[in-house]
């Protein structure tokens, strides 16, 4: 049986997504499964995600976007002990889901290096 992994937004998703209220705040969170090796590059997906990192900044401080957690999970207290834990965790706070969408369609916005450092990711719209 293949693993299946999750890099590119799903489109059906995002129709929905796109349908709410424009001005609603968003929390996104990330789930992060890195590339041992990026073949382009030769380096780890962890190094590459931190070019991704460095480069999204600007595009994040743009859309007035706030970083609120970056960091790796340690203990899995409940849940099934041999599922294995993302490589990182990153939630990022909007103060509307148009910013989020005008900023990962804005020109030069480097969402083939986030693509590219990640076996397997989760992106997950959250709201208070």
């Amino acid at each position: 049986m293949t693993e299946q992994s999750y890099i590119e937004i799903n489109q059906e998703q995002l129709k929905a997504f796109v349908q709410l209220p424009m001005d609603t705040p968003v929390v996104m969170l990330n789930l992060l499964k890195f590339k041992d090796v990026v073949v382009e590059t030769g380096l780890s997906g962890a190094e590459s995600y931190k070019a991704y990192m460095k480069q999204a900044m600007p595009f994040f401080a743009k859309a007035n976007a706030e970083v609120l957690f970056l960091g790796k999970p340690q203990t899995m207290l409940i849940g099934p002990e041999d599922e294995a834990l993302w490589d990182k965790m990153l939630l990022i706070k909007y103060n509307t889901i148009a910013d989020f969408l005008e900023m990962v369609k804005a020109d030069g916005y480097p969402a083939h290096l986030r693509k590219q450092a990640l076996s397997d990711s989760r992106l997950i719209h959250c709201k208070s």
